[in-house]
């Protein structure tokens, strides 16, 4: 269960200033079940319309979108009363009917008084292309695979979740948590943060069932880019999302158009690139030179690394065996500290880093994160196991003197001078609020 994102919703409900909310994501990471799980819980009804299973739901928008008049068919239609502040109104898959889309414009300007809220996947091409989309007239909320501490709470780890997220000091954790958490994170890196992956698994402790899963969640993901995007740009579109675990496999993870053909040129793969972040199936982290105020200011558009949406995705394209889960290091180690990268640019992503950003310097160093916060640039060397190798982290403190440089790996908390260790599991809780004294 994303508990933030109720609390979330929640607040929308009580909002003075609340809009007709948009739900956005890309497929399968929950938008749906939290939606109807909202509305049981904090309305006395629910009406429930989902435009991809019900194609004639579209007929009802054609003819009018006029919110009231569409209250009182959607009402007959569904068998709710629709009632101004009781009632849930919820558009799912809203993608499949622009029009649909467009008259939440009319509820927030005509008809405030109902709550409605929409969700869909590939919102975010949809919002890029522009047509009819309500833009200004909307909240929106972006919804994410589970983190690695929601992960924690939907297989019963709730009180391992409360003691982490409530340390204040950077001192070691007790060696035999710290053991049980690696392999927590061990599973979390081949099982992911899909909802219907992570369920089965609480509910099974099947790694080949979450595996059929993932693999269905992928084959259903190439669906949508035949069903959705231009048809000119399919192909393109096909062969980077295929390409995206090559490219982390090798140990300049920079992504190289050459890879995919010797011909291949950036330009040629833009506007492919550029529908599947729209879509939020990958993330760019974009190389930055000279680490400066603002960093999108010193970043390269040109040379960047693509990251998949969930790392559990990421291992099943690649066909990792479940075996690694258990072997040791391996897992970590796999793919060149591929799946240990994505996995960190996943939780900064859901914990509010808008983009990403990694610096190398002349190819004698590279640091893989740079981050934003308390009006200074850190940076972040990520490491798969417990690898106490620090070279890209000193070349960087001798050109830039940061306050702090950070390390994620397998190792407990530890700190020496301006180096912080943290351990992976603990990469995104008050990453600089603690040792800053």
């Amino acid at each position: 269960m994303k508990r933030d994102i109720y609390h979330l919703l929640e607040k929308w409900k009580g909002s003075d200033r609340r809009k007709p909310l948009v739900l956005n994501g890309a497929r399968q990471v929950g938008k749906t079940y939290a939606l109807k799980h909202f509305g049981k819980t904090s309305y006395e009804k629910v009406a429930y319309l989902n435009f991809e299973k019900d194609e004639k739901l579209a007929q009802y928008f054609d003819n009018t979108l006029d919110p009231k008049q569409l209250i009182q068919i959607l009402s007959i239609h569904t068998g709710v009363d629709i009632v101004p502040q009781h009632t849930l109104l919820i558009f799912d898959e809203i993608q499949e009917c622009p029009k649909a889309l467009n008259s939440l414009k009319y509820f927030c300007e005509e008809a405030t008084e109902y709550h409605v809220a929409a969700a869909g996947s590939l919102l975010g091409v949809k919002t890029a292309a522009g047509k009819g989309f309500p833009v200004g007239k909307v909240n929106f909320l972006h919804l994410f695979p589970l983190t690695f501490f929601e992960f924690l709470s939907a297989l019963g780890h709730e009180k391992i979740r409360h003691f982490l997220e409530g340390l204040t000091a950077f001192d070691p954790l007790p060696v035999p948590l710290h053991e049980k958490l690696i392999h927590l994170l061990k599973l979390y890196l081949f099982i992911g943060g899909m909802p219907e992956a992570v369920a089965s698994y609480a509910s099974s402790e099947s790694l080949s069932v979450v595996r059929e899963i993932q693999l269905e969640i992928l084959s259903a993901y190439e669906k949508d880019f035949a069903k959705h995007a231009p048809p000119h740009e399919i192909m393109k579109i096909t062969t980077v999302w295929q390409q995206v675990h090559r490219q982390l496999a090798k140990e300049n993870k920079k992504f190289i158009f050459a890879a995919i053909r010797k011909s291949a040129r950036g330009r040629d793969y833009e506007e492919a690139i550029q529908w599947l972040t729209d879509a939020g199936l990958i993330h760019k982290s974009y190389l930055v030179e000279s680490p400066k105020f603002p960093l999108s200011a010193y970043a390269d558009n040109t040379t960047f690394k693509i990251f998949l949406a969930d790392v559990g995705l990421l291992g099943a394209q690649s066909n990792l065996s479940a075996q690694t889960v258990i072997d040791g290091d391996v897992l970590f180690t796999e793919f060149k500290g591929a799946l240990t990268e994505n996995f960190i640019a996943q939780e900064l992503i859901a914990n509010h880093q808008q983009k990403l950003y990694y610096w190398a310097s002349e190819g004698t160093a590279e640091v893989d994160f740079l981050i934003e916060a308390d009006h200074e640039i850190y940076p972040l060397e990520v490491k798969g196991g417990s690898s106490q190798k620090k070279k890209s982290l000193l070349v960087y403190d001798q050109k830039y003197s940061p306050p702090k440089l950070l390390r994620a790996s397998s190792m407990n908390l530890k700190h020496d001078g301006a180096l912080y260790n943290y351990p992976l599991y603990l990469i995104t809780n008050n990453l600089f609020g603690r040792g800053s004294s």
